[in-house]
């Protein structure tokens, strides 16, 4: 069984899908030992305790340096033996202090088909550009931003007739099964990577 830990800013849907998994079975080998935000004000956390799931919340903004921030959480996530991180929403770029701690234990999820659209409105980018695909991408977190080695994709069309609210409501049903997949590929070491490039055995 691996410890996990999610880390969420907002509504938590993704983190909901995830739990999901672990109740029906679907994730047999984890365990989410703690759910993370910045944000006191987040519904995860709401979902997080509902779930019987322990909670952390610190806010950036307590803290003068962001290695302080970062170090704090890094006590907490040691405490529950976490061993993998999982970012779910989670609206704070990754810093060096846990990037090291957590080398290679970092997931990411991100609502475009990377490389394209990166950063924070990826539905909206992709949508107003006009592309006839996008979709979603479950990746590996290094120090730059939506850039590590790729897990897993699925492409989704964009319809003729899609509105912005349908493309996003497509993407998330993506996102919330193959976030899943990915972590359970992660935890049992089917991942083999080389570089950029990553296997699954």
């Amino acid at each position: 069984m691996m410890n996990i830990a999610v880390f969420c800013s907002g509504n938590g849907t993704n983190l909901q899908a995830i739990i999901n998994a672990v109740k029906s079975r679907k994730l047999k080998s984890v365990k989410i030992a703690l759910v993370v935000s910045d944000n006191p004000g987040a519904y995860a956390l709401a979902r997080a305790k509902k779930a019987g799931i322990k909670t952390l919340v610190v806010e950036r903004s307590q803290f003068a340096a962001k290695s302080d921030f970062e170090k704090q959480i890094i006590g907490s996530l040691k405490k529950e033996n976490v061993r993998l991180i999982v970012l779910a929403g989670f609206m704070r770029i990754i810093g060096e202090d846990i990037l090291r701690e957590y080398k290679g234990k970092i997931l990411n999820i991100h609502p475009a088909l990377l490389p394209s659209f990166k950063g924070a409105h990826g539905i909206k980018d992709a949508f107003d550009y006009g592309v006839k695909a996008t979709g979603v991408t479950v990746h590996l977190v290094d120090d730059k931003m939506d850039h590590g080695p790729i897990i897993l994709q699925e492409a989704i069309p964009v319809k003729g007739n899609d509105t912005l609210e349908s493309l996003e409501s497509r993407i998330h049903k993506v996102e919330h099964k193959l976030y899943y997949k990915a972590i359970d590929l992660l935890v049992k070491g089917r991942i083999k990577i080389r570089g950029r490039k990553i296997g699954i055995i």
